[in-house]
């Protein structure tokens, strides 16, 4: 293998493929990246797979043997971010060999890889029809709910961002149990819309949830470079493949039943409380400093008569807070204390000037809508108050 590529989009490459690289491998060869460098295209390509993630770019290089090897993901990125970047680097190796010869205008490096016969293959699943979605619309509704997804392996279905597909466009929910977030995306498939199902005729649906270490790493990739090329999404056997542009990134799907949660968002509320959207939260901001000291409990009262919020937090031993907020109330006067972290999640989530709390009683779930955005919902349940 013999190729001369640019400094900085070697670097770039490697930043993005080493985040599908494992920390702890269980095998040696899964702490590298794998180089496959093609005469025939003048590209070079670079893959890391922790067997769960993985991510494939590839960049334009001057190939004059074509080859593959792997290289150590850690050391390889090291040494190339710190060459020079204007200067172009040379990766030579011998057929047979597992030395690569790095050299640049500063001076010449020699690593000892593992061959690429040693790498495991990469799932790229491309059977049927891809499922085109405008990534601009996928990036948003990966944004509005990946933070609400447990953190708590023992609930591994919660671990994972559900992504819901049909003709009516595309739903994105995450939840930990204690908040849910559900954003409905009408416009995400551009113009030719769901592929059609050989069997009957009609249009296809998706019903996968993938894990959100892995939607993260996509929504980063999406965001790193605008384009309007559509996101070409691959299903199959407990895989997902997601190709856009020169880049693929594939996952392992979550096994089991996405809780139905539909059925937890409550029909009719009897208390609606409207409000600015960066005055709660810079309210709720402030209170949080006590709150934090005991048990980020804050209590949201509302008072129908004089149009407003009260705030407030109470650390035993350390102090108390409370802050007024202009409201416009419907139904009675009601006393709510809320985790102030996940309300604060839900309320950065959202772009609206103004938001909607709906509520029926102090124990039962709390909703949070942008007015006048339809499509999100941010579920959150309420923590009982012991008098």
């Amino acid at each position: 293998m013999k190729l001369v590529c640019s400094q900085a989009e070697l670097s770039s490459s490697l930043q993005l493929v080493s985040r599908a690289v494992a920390s702890r491998p269980t095998h040696p060869v899964l702490a590298n990246v794998l180089l496959t460098a093609d005469a025939g295209t003048g590209r070079l390509s670079l893959t890391g797979f922790d067997l769960s993630l993985g991510i494939q770019t590839s960049l334009a290089a001057a190939v004059e043997t074509s080859g593959a090897i792997t290289l150590p993901a850690k050391m390889f990125g090291e040494i190339v971010s710190r060459l020079a970047a204007d200067s172009p680097i040379t990766l030579s190796s011998d057929e047979g060999s597992e030395q690569v010869d790095l050299t640049s205008s500063s001076g010449t490096y020699q690593m000892r890889g593992m061959p690429a016969e040693d790498f495991p293959d990469l799932p790229l699943v491309q059977s049927g029809e891809p499922i085109r979605l405008d990534p601009e619309i996928l990036v948003k509704g990966l944004r509005a709910t990946l933070f609400a997804s447990s953190s708590d392996e023992a609930k591994q279905i919660l671990t994972g961002v559900h992504l819901g597909l049909d003709s009516q466009g595309l739903e994105c929910a995450a939840t930990d149990g204690h908040r849910l977030a559900v954003l409905k995306l009408n416009h995400a498939l551009p113009e030719q819309g769901l592929p059609v199902s050989a069997a009957d005729g009609t249009a296809g649906t998706v019903d996968v949830t993938v894990p959100a270490r892995s939607l993260r790493e996509l929504e980063r990739l999406l965001s790193a470079r605008q384009s309007t090329e559509p996101v070409s999404l691959f299903c199959d056997r407990g895989q997902v493949v997601f190709l856009w542009s020169d880049q693929v990134l594939t996952s392992r799907s979550l096994d089991g039943t996405y809780p139905n949660y539909r059925q937890l968002i409550p029909e009719s509320f009897t208390r609606q409380l409207q409000v600015d959207r960066r005055a709660l939260i810079a309210a709720l901001e402030r209170v949080a400093v006590l709150a934090d000291q005991h048990n980020n409990v804050v209590k949201i009262s509302s008072d129908p008569l004089a149009g407003q919020l009260l705030i407030s937090a109470d650390a035993q031993d350390v102090g108390s807070g409370s802050e007024g907020l202009a409201a416009v109330v419907s139904g009675e006067a009601i006393q709510i204390a809320f985790n102030v972290r996940y309300l604060l999640d839900g309320l950065k989530a959202i772009s609206a000037d103004q938001v909607e709390l709906h509520c029926n009683a102090p124990t039962t779930p709390v909703i949070l809508v942008p007015v006048a955005e339809p499509g999100f919902t941010y579920l959150v349940m309420p923590v009982q108050i012991r008098s």
